[in-house]
C-alpha cells in the first residue's frame, strides 16, 4: 500500500499530542481525528468527529471511516477507555492491514527508579495511569503484534508545549516553578515527536519505540536552562524531592533507534523550548 492512500484515524486529535499529529500528518494523508468536548474548536471541522469513550461505540467510527492506520492518543484510564481499545483490536483482527499506533509514555516504568528503561525492560508502574498504559500496551502485543507500535513518550516539550507555556506564565507572574532536583530524565519536542511519527507511518515500522533523548538531563537543570534561554530574570524555583537519592524517569533508545535525522539530544530540546513565541507563529 503506497502511504499516500493511507486513512488515518486519530483518537484524541483535539488534545496536544493528537493535535499536533493531525497537522503534522494533513498534507500527505487522509487524516480524521476525534473530540470529545471541544464543540466550539472542531464540531465545524469536517474530519473531526465527536466520540466519548464513555458515551460511544468506537467500532461505528471505525466500520464508518475504514483506516488503515489508527493512532490512539486519547486521555482517559477508565474501564470505558479500555473497552475503546479492546474495539480497536478487535477491528485489526478483521483487517489485518489496518495497523495500531499506541501512544504510551514513560510512566509504565515509573515503579523501576533505579535505572533508565530501554524498550524491552518489563514495565512496573506504581500510578493507575501508568498501569492503565501497560495493560493496553499488553493488549495489543498479545492480540495484533504484527500491526502493533508502541511509541513511548518521555517528557514532551516545546514553545507550545503546556509546561514551557506553564514555565513563562510563572515567569511573568513572579511564580514559583516546581522542579525535581533528584529526578533524572530524557525528553523530546512536539516537532520532533510529530516528523518520527511520520517516518514510522511511512516506514510500517512496528515493535516498541522509546522517541526519547538519546542522553539523559536533571530535571531542575533542564528547565532553569531552558528559562535562562527564554529570559529568566524573574525566576522562582521550588525544589521539590521525592526521593533521597538520585531517581530516573528516563526512557532510552536501544534496540528500534530511528536513523540519525530523527532523533535528538537534550540541548536541541532546549534550543527548540527558547525559541521566541514569534517564530513559532510563523511556521
Amino acid at each position: 500500500m503506497k502511504p499516500e492512500k493511507h486513512r488515518i484515524l486519530i483518537l484524541g486529535g483535539s488534545g496536544f499530542i493528537g493535535n499536533a499529529i493531525y497537522k503534522e500528518l494533513l498534507s500527505y494523508f487522509e487524516v480524521h481525528g476525534t473530540y470529545c468536548t471541544q464543540v466550539g474548536t472542531f464540531s465545524e471541522n469536517q474530519v473531526f468527529h465527536k466520540f466519548c469513550a464513555e458515551k460511544d461505540s468506537v467500532l461505528l467510527l471505525l466500520n464508518s471511516i475504514r483506516p488503515s492506520v489508527i493512532i490512539s492518543a486519547f486521555a482517559g484510564e477508565s474501564s470505558s477507555a479500555f473497552n475503546v481499545h479492546q474495539e480497536i483490536s478487535n477491528y485489526a483482527l478483521i483487517n489485518s492491514n489496518c495497523a495500531v499506533l499506541y501512544i504510551s509514555s514513560a510512566e509504565v516504568f515509573n515503579g523501576k527508579w533505579k535505572h533508565p528503561a530501554y524498550e524491552n525492560n518489563v514495565t512496573l508502574s506504581e500510578t493507575s495511569a501508568g498501569r492503565f498504559k501497560i495493560s493496553v500496551e499488553k493488549l495489543f502485543l498479545e492480540t495484533i503484534p504484527q500491526q502493533t507500535t508502541i511509541i513511548r513518550l518521555p517528557m514532551v516539550l516545546g514553545v507550545n508545549s503546556p509546561e514551557i507555556l506553564h514555565l513563562r506564565q510563572c515567569m511573568r507572574h513572579h511564580v514559583a516553578f516546581e522542579v525535581y532536583p533528584n529526578l533524572i530524565i530524557t525528553a523530546t519536542t512536539i516537532d520532533k515527536f510529530c516528523q518520527q511519527i511520520h517516518y514510522i507511518i511511512n516506514q510500517s515500522k512496528r515493535g516498541i519505540f522509546h522517541l526519547a533523548s538519546n542522553d539523559m538531563v536533571h530535571h531542575d537543570d533542564l528547565f532553569l536552562e531552558i528559562a535562562e534561554k527564554i529570559g529568566g530574570e524573574n525566576l522562582i524555583f521550588k525544589n521539590v524531592f521525592r526521593k533521597n537519592d538520585d531517581s530516573y524517569n528516563a526512557i532510552l533508545p536501544k534496540e528500534n533507534k530511528l536513523p540519525n535525522q530523527h532523533q535528538i539530544t537534550i540541548s536541541e530540546v532546549i534550543e527548540d523550548c527558547s525559541l521566541n513565541e514569534e517564530v513559532v507563529s510563523i511556521k
